[in-house]
């Protein structure tokens, strides 16, 4: 349920800022904005708009297929409270995902960012530490086990985040990644006993 109200309003929200450019210029993530001029709604509104329809349809598609078997899993393993804590997984996926940007281009006004690319990557992850050998489906096509798309994941977002050489902030892929696999585990440590024992399951 919370899956679909939080794409219903980035659906709306990001087809606003393509007939409303100015828009997006007031919602996008700036860094220096933020720090500076003290604009804090900047560091989750960017993730609700997005720069055209590709880039809407991919985050929310990913979305759609992951976040409803999370929000059931949190159901399942943290009871009356699983609907806070999946808002709390998403939102803070949002602001864990730009805590390096926010620091490394505090002072560059031309740094803009907008997606939820780091909020969907937390969902994943989490979906990921609960289910390791679930088969995920690179390209739609080829299966691979959960665990080991995580694995190549990351290590594909470190290598193009260092190497800078397109305009994708893979940087905020890998910390909302990363955040959406711990936070279950700050929740209820026990899951990591979980995990360990599903491993051998391949």
């Amino acid at each position: 349920m919370i899956t679909w109200i939080i794409i219903g309003i980035t659906f709306i929200t990001s087809y606003l800022t393509f007939q409303n450019p100015s828009m997006m210029e007031k919602l996008q993530f700036n860094a220096a904005l933020v720090v500076h001029r003290k604009q804090y709604y900047r560091l989750l509104t960017h993730a609700f708009i997005h720069v055209g329809w590709t880039h809407l349809l991919v985050n929310m598609l990913v979305l759609y297929f992951f976040g409803p078997h999370v929000e059931s899993l949190f159901g399942y393993f943290f009871g009356a409270k699983a609907s806070l804590y999946y808002v709390i997984l998403y939102v803070g996926g949002i602001l864990v995902s730009n805590a390096w940007s926010l620091i490394k281009h505090q002072n560059d006004h031309y740094y803009n960012a907008v997606g939820a690319s780091g909020a969907v990557s937390a969902v994943l992850f989490a979906f990921i530490f609960l289910n390791p050998w679930e088969k995920l489906y690179l390209f739609a096509i080829v299966p691979i086990p959960a665990i080991i798309f995580a694995i190549g994941y990351l290590f594909y977002s470190y290598q193009m985040g260092k190497r800078k050489a397109d305009n994708v902030a893979h940087d905020a892929h890998l910390l909302g990644a990363v955040f959406g696999f711990v936070f279950p585990l700050i929740l209820k440590p026990d899951l990591f006993s979980r995990f360990i024992d599903l491993l051998p399951g391949f």
